[in-house]
This record gives C-alpha cells, structure tokens and sequence, in this order.
C-alpha cells in the first residue's frame, strides 16, 4: 500500500468525526481532533508507527462529526462565521465547494476571509489546514486530501475569533526579541477563550503586536515567518513547562503558514504573516510565564535528528509528533541543535498516551 494509500485511509476514517470532543451543547470548547494532523506528519515523516493502529486507540474518544441545521450559502455565510453550533453546516458546505471547484481557488477564495480569526480553536483550525494542504502539495489531485482540506475550513470558519488590539507590525526587533517582550497575563486561568477575552486591558499588549520588525514586501516573508518559527521552538526550552500542551501552538501555527504560502497568491502573504505573529503572540501571553527557565536538554546518538523523530514514534503524542515535526523543519533550515533539544523537551513535558 503507498503512502498516499494508507494517508487516504485515514482521513477517510476520520471524516465521520467531529473537529472537536468533550465540549458541551452550547458550543463551549473542547479538545481538538488532531487525529488528521498527526496522521499526515506520520505518512509525510516515514515515522515508525503502525497509522492504524495509532487510530484504532485515538479514534475512540472521538464524537461523531454534528448533523447540519441550516445551510450555509454565499449570501448568508457572515451570520455563521464563529458559531461553533454550525460545524455541521460549515462542512457540509464546504464539502460541496471543494466537489466543484479546484481546491486552490477555495483556499484562496477562503483565506483572507478566515485570516483575522486564525486563532480560531487555539489555531488548530490554520494547523489542520495546513496539513492538508501539504498532503495535496503532494498529490495535487487527491480527492480525500481535498476533502480533509474542506474539514479544516469548515473548522477554521466555525470557531473563528479575532483578537483584541490587532495592529499592522511596525517596529524593528525580530522575531525572537519580539516574542520575549511579550507581556504575559497576570491571571493565567481558564480557557482559552477567557484568557485571550483579557489581553484587550494587558499592559504593553499593543505596543508588543507592533515591535515586531515588519515584511517590507511579499519576498520577505517566507524568511520573516522562517525566524518567527524558529523563535517559537527555541522559547519552547524557557517556557513550556508552564503549559507543554498548548505553548506548542506558538510554533506550529506560524509553521502551518509557512507551509500554505506557496499555494497563495503573493497579496496575502504579509497580511498570513501579521495575523499569525498575533496568534503566536496570544498564545504566549495567555499561558507562558513571565520569568523562563533555563533548562539543558543534551542531545544524544550521532544522528540527533533521526533520534528525535524516533522519540515521537515511540512517545505517540499528536502534540509531540506535530512539535517535531515543525522542529526538524526548523533543523532542516537552520542546522541548530538547540530547536532538537527543545523537540526532546516535549517529549519528556508532555505525558505520552
């Protein structure tokens, strides 16, 4: 069976289930579905792992994917936007959308629209995007992978949210000084909804969105959002112990980006590259801690990169597997060691399954 095979198999196993699992009726979150993303890193990665049997474990702490209330069309899409009661309508539609048309020109269609609410569903709705355009950059004319790309924007579009004080990019530090100066709440409680609801009355939160030394053209910003990566990942090793699960997020969205890019036309890519950097600046602010930590993560074997894509085969966390996945791209780029230990930092913060 080829690798695009068992990745087909996949999806086509999850499609009959929900993007998200143990919220309520109301439409208050859960957790996500990463069964997608972390499936297309195993095919894509070549990771030691039984893709099946993986899921046979996963799946069953998945709901079924929400029946459909009212359809969504051209002229009534707005009034949906954000209602996370509506998944069911959203995929439905967007289901029908990538049946008839070329996937590209939805995602192009989609994306500025989608864009000021990249942090929808703590940006897991950019990330399985993403994913999927990945697979299909692969295998242009997948139909499942088209699919499974439609369910990524049906996510994306029902949990929608912008974020408080966004402003255009205008300073000069990069993106590493830029992250670090990021204020952090001093009330890190709740979900994310509530604590992303307080950056509005954050000390320093606009001033900080602004620091970040801006794309001074479409050219600049697959290196701007290169270093933007790169920062999130090594930040890991000060302050992922103070959330290893969700300061993921900080790497892994603007990684997601990165990879959609070249799919996009060139006028959205500054406008990806600023609403991004607020993603990753939320997410900072809501759960990182004011002071890091200095932490040592030696590396170890004579290949440390294939040691680290070993430890997520074996650790299995969809977490773990997405961090390393965005880490080895960073190593991929960059040869720094320091993106592999904090890659062998999850492994060890995040409780394996």
């Amino acid at each position: 069976m080829t690798s695009n095979a068992v990745l087909d198999e996949a999806y086509q196993r999850l499609h009959s289930k929900g993007p998200e699992f143990g919220g309520d009726e109301e439409g208050n979150h859960g957790l996500t579905n990463h069964g997608p993303m972390a499936v297309e890193v195993m095919v894509r990665r070549g990771l030691d792992v039984d893709v099946h049997s993986w899921l046979d474990h996963y799946i069953d702490r998945l709901t079924e994917l929400p029946g459909t209330t009212q359809r969504i069309t051209a002229h009534n899409w707005r009034a949906a936007l954000g209602d996370p009661r509506r998944i069911g309508d959203w995929t439905a539609y967007f289901t029908q959308r990538i049946a008839e048309r070329p996937w590209r020109q939805v995602l192009a269609t989609w994306w500025p629209r989608l864009l000021p609410g990249i942090v929808a569903g703590s940006t897991h709705g950019v990330i399985r995007v993403s994913h999927a355009v990945r697979a299909l950059r692969a295998a242009d004319q997948d139909r499942v992978a088209a699919a499974e790309l439609g369910y990524g924007l049906a996510f994306w579009a029902a949990r929608w949210r912008t974020l408080p004080g966004v402003t255009t990019p205008a300073g000069v530090l990069p993106a590493r000084a830029a992250l670090a100066a990021v204020p952090r709440l001093t009330e890190q409680s709740g979900f994310i909804a509530h604590r992303l609801n307080r950056l509005a009355e954050l000390p320093g939160w606009l001033a900080a969105l602004v620091a970040l030394r801006p794309a001074a053209s479409p050219g600049d910003v697959p290196a701007r959002l290169a270093d933007l990566v790169q920062a999130a990942v090594l930040g890991y090793l000060s302050y992922g112990q103070a959330s290893p699960v969700l300061l993921v997020h900080t790497a892994t969205a603007p990684n997601a980006v990165r990879h959609v890019l070249p799919v996009l036309p060139p006028s959205m890519w500054v406008p990806s590259l600023a609403a991004v950097w607020y993603a990753s600046a939320a997410i900072t602010a809501a759960y990182a801690p004011a002071q890091p930590a200095t932490v040592s993560v030696p590396l170890v074997g004579s290949d440390p990169a294939a040691e680290v894509l070993d430890r997520a085969a074996q650790h299995g966390d969809e977490h773990v597997i997405k961090f390393v996945d965005t880490a080895l791209d960073v190593f991929d780029h960059t040869g720094d060691p320091g993106v592999l230990s904090a890659a062998l930092h999850a492994t060890r913060l995040i409780e394996s399954p």
